[in-house]
């Protein structure tokens, strides 16, 4: 790929962000969006997040990952649901899926 192109490529993307970004506080100020709209946003939001992390957990490429990292993956879920501290959450669900996968679980 050309240099220029990538340069060109990379202004045009922080341009769309910096207009994403910035028409959200302008935007709010002129439409009004009803409490229900803006609870179901919210839902919306958490429920985008799950589904990126059951893809993520669940998948390699177009198959299946195995058991290992779909069970690190609920052993860091839990204890970062439990409020555990973000170190602990990533070693567990790491530790988890390494010791699975030592023993010989896909």
């Amino acid at each position: 790929m050309d240099p220029l192109e990538l340069i060109i490529a990379g202004g045009v993307l922080a341009a769309g962000t910096f207009a994403f970004r910035f028409a959200g506080p302008v935007l709010k100020a002129r439409f009004t969006v009803s409490p229900k709209a803006e609870k179901l946003m919210a839902r919306s939001a958490v429920v985008l997040l799950a589904a990126l992390v059951a893809v993520a957990a669940l998948t390699e490429g177009h198959e299946f990952a195995g058991y290992a990292r779909p069970a690190g993956v609920l052993v860091g879920g839990v204890l970062a649901w439990r409020k555990a501290p973000f170190a602990l959450v990533v070693v567990a669900a790491a530790a988890t899926a390494a010791l699975l996968r030592l023993a010989g679980v896909p």
